[in-house]
């Protein structure tokens, strides 16, 4: 069994009771079910010529369940895709916050109470993808049936295992990103390029450096962890107690030396990367970051970081990963997941989130794969010369590992170092 299993119990017994309580307002305010063609089987989802999947999604509601939190992405998804969905399907895309633990919770409430599922598509990776997978709260497998997966860069080790995870069908990729620090050229212009020298960098300029307390944080961490500890190729395969436990010690000496001269002496942490972007916008700090290497620029674009601001990849290598959909196991519209994943997926879509002035994400297509005119959708896009170069990205990428080594250290960090709120 796995080592998640553990954690899962745990999430299911520590917030049952308010897991029921958000199934049922959330039930509750979708009001009367809309009649719906018979939901799409696994067997059919492989099987079925498209036109048919096309066909049952036909002017249904796709109730997709993401991250809410970053207004580029919500206009992508909102004035972008959902129109086109509108238009050339007569699908209704209906967006819904939600994330992590709440997934889980969500969807083990209404397999408990047998009830017909609120959520059709959701927005995962890491973690919550092994949990569910465990659970069996997935739908599947799919991801190989849609038409656009045939450009998906399935080389790529990054792309096609989430977290050290195969994918086996059960989610579609429809982006990627790289972890960067970001900093501002005109106050800092010699940033730090390796983990060493921006330890160096901290102890000389206190109080001019911290991360935030979420994902983003937790991803630094994880960084300085691979650098002090021979790389992701120490980690690599399922989750290693033992291993854990001399890397995190190794990354706690490290910390503790270098905690005093952090932003507030390391009392208290940015709740999250946008309160992060903020003490950086005003100066209190010179450091920011991100998962996404691009944030830096459309954040400049949006006017919430100055126009000096630069990403940034250590040379010990940066945390490369992919984004992905999937359908719970009990999703009313299967055939209507498929048709938004697979629009995800296309040359068109993944061009137009990866605009410097959308999104600027990274996109998932081996160009390569794409038919002459899908190529001339992806060449479109505007290139920006604060971009980091793609070789470098390359150059410097390192894949995720097993997502327990994620949970347990975002954990032991809260309770052996985190001290302020």
């Amino acid at each position: 069994m796995r080592v998640l299993s553990t954690s899962l119990i745990g999430a299911r017994s520590a917030a049952a009771a308010l897991a029921r309580v958000v199934a049922v307002s959330f039930l509750a305010s979708c009001g009367p079910a809309a009649t719906l063609p018979p939901r799409l089987t696994a067997s059919e989802a492989m099987q079925l010529p498209w036109d048919s999947v096309t066909a049952r999604a036909r002017s249904t509601t796709v109730t997709w369940r993401m991250w809410r939190g970053d207004p580029s992405i919500n206009a992508y998804v909102d004035g972008w895709l959902g129109p086109r969905l509108l238009e050339r399907y007569g699908i209704t895309l209906r967006t819904v916050e939600g994330q992590g633990a709440e997934i889980v919770n969500q969807l083990l409430v209404e397999r408990d109470a047998k009830s017909t599922g609120s959520t059709d598509l959701l927005w995962i990776n890491g973690e919550t993808f092994a949990q569910l997978r465990e659970a069996q709260l997935l739908f599947g497998p799919w991801a190989s049936r849609l038409p656009s997966a045939y450009a998906v860069d399935s080389a790529s080790h990054i792309i096609m295992r989430d977290f050290q995870q195969p994918l086996d069908g059960y989610e579609s990729p429809w982006g990627s990103v790289q972890f960067a620090l970001i900093y501002d050229s005109a106050r800092t212009p010699e940033p730090p390029r390796t983990l060493a020298e921006l330890a160096a960098w901290i102890r000389t300029h206190p109080g001019r450096f911290t991360h935030d307390q979420q994902f983003g944080g937790v991803t630094f961490l994880k960084t300085a962890m691979y650098a002090l500890h021979g790389g992701p190729a120490s980690f690599s395969g399922d989750f290693d107690s033992t291993r854990y436990v001399a890397a995190r010690d190794s990354l706690f000496r490290w910390l503790g030396a270098l905690t005093p001269a952090f932003w507030r002496r390391g009392t208290a942490y940015p709740p999250g990367v946008a309160d992060l972007h903020r003490l950086f916008a005003n100066g209190e700090i010179d450091f920011t970051m991100s998962n996404n290497q691009n944030d830096v620029i459309t954040k400049i674009r949006q006017g919430i970081l100055p126009s000096t601001a630069r990403p940034l990849l250590l040379r010990d290598g940066t945390i490369a990963n992919a984004h992905f959909v999937g359908i719970p196991s009990n999703a009313p519209n299967t055939a209507g997941a498929m048709v938004v994943a697979n629009l995800l997926l296309t040359a068109e879509a993944q061009a137009e989130k990866a605009k410097p002035d959308v999104w600027a994400d990274g996109t998932v297509l081996d160009r390569a794969k794409l038919t002459p005119a899908d190529a001339v959708f992806l060449a479109s896009t505007v290139t920006e010369p604060r971009a980091i170069p793609a070789d470098s990205l390359a150059k410097y990428a390192r894949p995720e590992i097993h997502p327990t080594y994620h949970a347990k250290l975002a954990a032991d960090w809260k309770a052996k170092i985190r001290r302020g709120p």
